[in-house]
């Protein structure tokens, strides 16, 4: 996403790459799809080639099981990144985004000048994520989103979002129990059972349904964590 506004504030075109989209199974075609990338770039541009997890692209090129087809890949991808196959007059911009930034290759790492670190969002940005997930959702009146986003240490976008899914199951899961129970009463007592209930029935999201919600999604570094004690301890 951020990479993403960076080329909208600039006014560029966004170009996103994976490793799926310039591997092939025929040896020499990866340098032409890496080729090809850069000169659209060119073509196109102003504009931003975004790789995501560029660790599993352009690793180390010293590892002894990688093929020979991907350090070739790696160094066309390096030598066009290079500017030295471009004009002076193309504006191209490599963005690369990682979690394991050690992994890359040194020539890699020469290449980006800028690195910025995402950290986990405060909780003043937290309340900011919140209130985008849950724009479109029916909320109760006394809802306090900033209590939400104090009890989230911690916790990334991802998290919040799932935290917000949980939530939301809770109403429809009392939905769900409650026709249930009345359906199995009414064959008791050889009734018709009761219509079954609508959209319209849900109600709105409390911060009851967050605590509850808080108790079963917790944040995926303190998950990390747990299973790396659980393994140690195994």
């Amino acid at each position: 996403m951020l990479a993403k506004a960076v080329a909208t504030e600039a006014g560029a075109n966004f170009i996103n790459i994976s490793m799926s989209s310039i591997t092939s199974k025929w040896f020499g075609e990866g340098e032409k799809y890496v080729k090809a990338v850069f000169s659209l770039a060119s073509k196109i541009a102003p504009s931003v080639i975004f790789v995501d997890e560029v660790d599993s692209m352009l690793g180390r090129r010293e590892n002894p099981g990688e093929h020979e087809a991907m350090r070739k890949m790696k160094n066309e991808f390096m030598v066009n990144w290079d500017g030295l196959r471009t004009k002076d007059t193309e504006r191209v911009l490599v963005l690369a985004a990682t979690n394991r930034p050690f992994d890359l290759d040194e020539a890699v790492i020469r290449r980006l000048p800028r690195r910025l670190m995402v950290n986990l969002p405060d909780a003043t940005n937290r309340a900011k994520i919140l209130r985008v997930i849950l724009a479109k959702e029916d909320l109760s009146a006394d809802m306090d989103l900033d209590s939400v986003a104090s009890m989230t240490d911690g916790y990334s976008g991802s998290d919040l979002k799932n935290l917000c899914v949980t939530a939301a199951h809770r109403p429809i899961r009392e939905i769900l129990e409650k026709e249930k129970k009345e359906q199995a009463a009414a064959l008791a007592e050889g009734r018709t059972p009761p219509a079954l209930s609508g959209s319209a029935d849900i109600r709105p999201l409390n911060i009851d349904d967050f605590r509850f919600a808080h108790e079963r999604v917790c944040a995926s570094g303190i998950r990390i964590r747990e299973c790396v004690s659980l393994y140690n301890e195994v």
